[in-house]
């Protein structure tokens, strides 16, 4: 039995790394990607931890960085968090994942970032026009996941993502595979999981309908042709992320976990980040990372944080926080609530 679990987990990994391979051959260009906001992250546990994840099962937001890892998740989960990001904008991200039983696990998510809304000015009226333009982006997730050993489990997104600005729209349909294995070494496992893999996307709408003249130097031409503007397709940024994590119990009072990523996106340079985990009495928890090691243009860094469990009866509560720093931005805060039954 032990062998054949063994050949599954090593088989599984082997045929995600020459998928992965050779979709990133096929894709080398850097910052010429869609739907850039997928790279930003969800989750204070996960932020607060440099983002180095893919190899734990902490919470629901775990749907976001490997949806194979919510099989280990003990209990039923929802979670939400909002992020105060970058010029005035905001993320909020909701996940829940569902125990259905015989190792069979479902989950759910939303995932949106807000640009907010500004006047419609025009030359005439500068102060405003009564109108006011908006742009946002999302993506909205279904989740399964398997456990298909008491060590090793697989699971899959698909999600629908679009991108919108005033009457303009981009839509795409991708898929997210990840893996979740608990090796022999007790307290070591390892994640592995690939985020993005779908459809070009490409912008339309109706204020890309224009009228033209074909010809304005000649009389009694039609001068009031409609025609519709040309935009080119882009393909979705593909993640690829492998990771190790290790735990150990300090005594009967706390718990530390150790975690690394390596993280290569298609569209950017690739990079290692960092997370550490002290876990006090199951209940507080203090936690720090850094991002972005290797990425010689990142403008990110150190991450702080912590978290803290209320339990009563059969239902928990979880509260989280990070702190994530920027260079030449205001450092970037998030905030988390989970309830677990």
């Amino acid at each position: 039995m032990m062998k054949k679990q063994n050949f599954i987990s090593i088989t599984t990994i082997i045929l995600l790394l020459v998928l992965y391979s050779g979709i990133l051959q096929a894709q080398t260009k850097v910052g010429t990607s869609a739907f850039p906001f997928l790279g930003i992250g969800a989750g204070p546990k996960a932020l607060s931890m440099g983002t180095a994840t893919v190899a734990t099962a902490g919470d629901a937001s775990s749907l976001f960085w490997n949806p194979g890892a919510i099989a280990h998740l003990e209990r039923n989960q929802i979670s939400f968090s909002n992020m105060s990001w970058l010029v005035g904008t905001t993320v909020n991200y909701f996940g829940g994942v569902l125990n259905l039983g015989a190792g069979h696990f479902a989950g759910i998510s939303y995932y949106n970032l807000d640009y907010g809304d500004e006047k419609v000015t025009t030359v005439e009226e500068q102060t405003g026009t009564g109108e006011y333009w908006s742009a946002s982006d999302m993506a909205i997730g279904l989740s399964y996941a398997r456990l298909l050993t008491d060590r090793f489990s697989l699971g899959g997104s698909l999600k629908y993502i679009q991108s919108s600005i005033w009457h303009e729209t981009a839509k795409s349909m991708a898929v997210d595979i990840g893996l979740l294995f608990k090796t022999q070494l007790d307290g070591l496992q390892i994640g592995i999981a690939i985020s993005n893999y779908g459809t070009d996307a490409q912008w339309d709408g109706s204020d890309l309908y224009q009228k033209i003249d074909l010809d304005p130097d000649a009389l009694g031409n039609n001068e009031t042709l409609t025609a519709k503007m040309k935009t080119e397709k882009w393909a979705l940024p593909l993640f690829f992320r492998l990771g190790l994590a290790y735990s150990k119990d300090l005594g009967k009072m706390s718990k530390i976990t150790l975690a690394t990523d390596a993280f290569v996106p298609s569209d950017n340079e690739e990079q290692l980040n960092f997370g550490l985990e002290w876990l006090f009495f199951d209940q507080f928890a203090l936690r720090a990372g850094y991002k972005g090691l290797g990425y010689n243009d990142s403008q990110e860094g150190l991450t702080l944080g912590g978290g803290l469990k209320i339990k009563v009866s059969n239902l928990g509560l979880m509260l989280d926080y990070s702190y994530q720093e920027f260079e030449y931005f205001d450092n970037v805060q998030t905030f988390g609530i989970g309830i677990y039954f």
